[in-house]
């Protein structure tokens, strides 16, 4: 299985927020830290907030953090909320679907494989995955570059 790459940074995002969850972050500071596109984590943000697992608060001093209901998260159900794809193979791609598609046991087999890989990832919450301890918090993080006070 593959995670999509809109799911992928949801739940980068999730984490990044979840090491440290008192601290707002802006998008551009998720983006930078997790290594994807502003625009990505900008929609990633929007969406994550109509689900109700960030709070944002907009302005100048604006940021997201990360809810109680974003921590308590199953990553399983938000991964699973976010795959738009329904079959794991498309079998309808070009002018003529596959000829093997009235019967074929194939695409029912992948996706109990799809639904297994999901279900075993509905235990795990984003606080799971997440941080626990502040040295743990920063092993999360990617290392930053030494300021000039720090040389």
């Amino acid at each position: 299985m593959k995670l999509n790459a809109f799911g992928d940074v949801c739940l980068r995002t999730l984490m990044l927020l979840g090491s440290r969850p008192a601290e707002q972050r802006t998008s551009r500071e998720i983006a930078e830290a997790i290594g994807v596109p502003y625009h990505h984590v900008t929609k990633a943000v929007l969406e994550l907030r109509r689900r109700g697992a960030v709070d944002v608060a907009r302005g100048r001093a604006g940021g997201a953090t990360i809810s109680p209901r974003g921590l308590q998260l199953s990553v399983g159900e938000l991964l699973r909320s976010l795959d738009e794809q329904l079959d794991v193979v498309d079998c309808t791609t070009g002018d003529t679907p596959c000829p093997l598609l009235a019967g074929c046991r194939l695409r029912v087999a992948l996706r109990r494989a799809r639904e297994a890989f999901y279900a075993e990832l509905d235990p795990l919450t984003v606080h799971d995955l997440s941080a626990t301890t502040p040295a743990q918090a920063v092993n999360l993080l990617p290392p930053q570059a030494p300021t000039d006070s720090a040389r």
